[in-house]
């Protein structure tokens, strides 16, 4: 059996840089294949990070540093293309074209569409979506039925290892972002992308239902599922030598913990789940050799900071295999502390082939 079915990475997860020229039309090209998940942060300053996607259409934002509903700016991408994206440039919005200012975007291909309705408990529901099955990865929006089990629909085919939630719509209530990771499966613990809480067990999110090969199981909060209102949610299974998506033990130390994936890493997501800290976000684009110096943070506004001149240390090495933690912060590395992660491949370990890769 072969290691991966997936030797070339970025035909499924891209990382793209550009400067903004504050023009009314921009392309952005790349990206290798049209993104169905596009998330963009402004590098040089303030600024919100924007996430689009295809079920919802470009013009329809999202910020992963706040709990606001969607929200309808077309002036900050306003067309997915064949290699990338388009941006334009307005007073209001700075997020992915101000002139001269330095953007990253981050890339993920679905792209079979999926329709139907909901299961489970309750009245039932319609959803669609966009599914690839080869790396693992669905993008599902659906109407709440405030109901204690409803279940949705992932079309994975395989049980799932993140689903990440939003509600699109509600104005009232609870609309943090929800983050139920593999570790949290069964109980009703979750995390909080837009917050640096540790792990929740107070709101009943996902009804303490561990997701199937065939669907995740919604609670009747409002979060993830108010009664006729819009949710998307971002579902994420694991795939050898493509995506890695567990946890690790802090050691404290600056010979810190050794973490596997089976491959050499192009971006990476991660949270200690026991204390406020924040969400940690790495790639290989806007760092090309070790150490990784230069952190954005998913649950705030903040320019990209870089610890060669900053001095806040989260330092981390992409390896051929996996990464190194090379701190002692506890923002990463906290003694006996349980972070977990999210990470995405440059490089399986072992293609297909059996040709191993190479470490920076």
């Amino acid at each position: 059996m072969a290691y991966t079915t997936i030797d070339d990475p970025t035909s499924f997860f891209n990382t793209v840089l550009y400067t903004g020229d504050g023009n009314t039309s921009r392309g952005i090209t790349g990206v290798g294949f049209q993104p169905d998940w596009l998330w963009i942060k402004r590098r040089d300053a303030t600024e919100g990070h924007v996430l689009f996607d295809v079920v919802r259409s470009a013009d329809a934002r999202l910020q992963s540093n706040n709990s606001s509903v969607e929200a309808d700016r077309p002036n900050i991408v306003y067309s997915f293309d064949s290699d990338g994206f388009s941006v334009s440039q307005s007073d209001i919005d700075n997020a992915s074209n101000n002139n001269g200012g330095t953007y990253v975007a981050w890339n993920w291909l679905a792209g079979t569409s999926v329709s139907g309705n909901s299961g489970g408990n309750g009245t039932a529901k319609a959803y669609s979506g966009s599914v690839n099955t080869t790396s693992g990865f669905s993008i599902i929006k659906y109407i709440g039925n405030a109901t204690d089990g409803q279940t949705i629909p992932h079309h994975l085919g395989v049980t799932p290892a993140v689903v990440i939630v939003k509600n699109l719509d509600a104005t009232s209530g609870d609309t943090n972002w929800s983050f139920l990771h593999k570790i949290h499966f069964g109980t009703n613990n979750h995390l909080y992308l837009n917050l640096t809480n540790a792990t929740d067990s107070n709101a009943n999110r996902f009804s303490g239902t561990a997701p199937t090969s065939s669907n995740f199981t919604l609670g009747g909060a409002d979060a993830v599922n108010k009664n006729d209102s819009d949710h998307i949610a971002y579902v994420f299974a694991e795939k050898q030598g493509y995506s890695k998506i567990a946890s690790y033990t802090g050691n404290g130390n600056a010979d810190g913990a050794f973490v596997y994936t089976g491959f050499k890493p192009a971006w990476i997501l991660l949270k200690d789940t026991g204390s406020t800290q924040a969400w940690f976000m790495y790639d290989n684009t806007r760092d090309t050799i070790n150490p990784n110096t230069k952190i954005l943070i998913a649950n705030t506004n903040g320019a990209e900071e870089d610890s060669a001149s900053t001095g806040n240390t989260f330092d981390i090495d992409f390896v051929s295999n996996g990464f190194k933690i090379k701190t002692t912060d506890s923002g990463v590395n906290a003694s006996g502390n349980t972070y977990v992660y999210m990470a995405f491949a440059e490089s399986p370990f072992v293609n297909s082939n059996g040709v191993p890769c190479n470490a920076r």
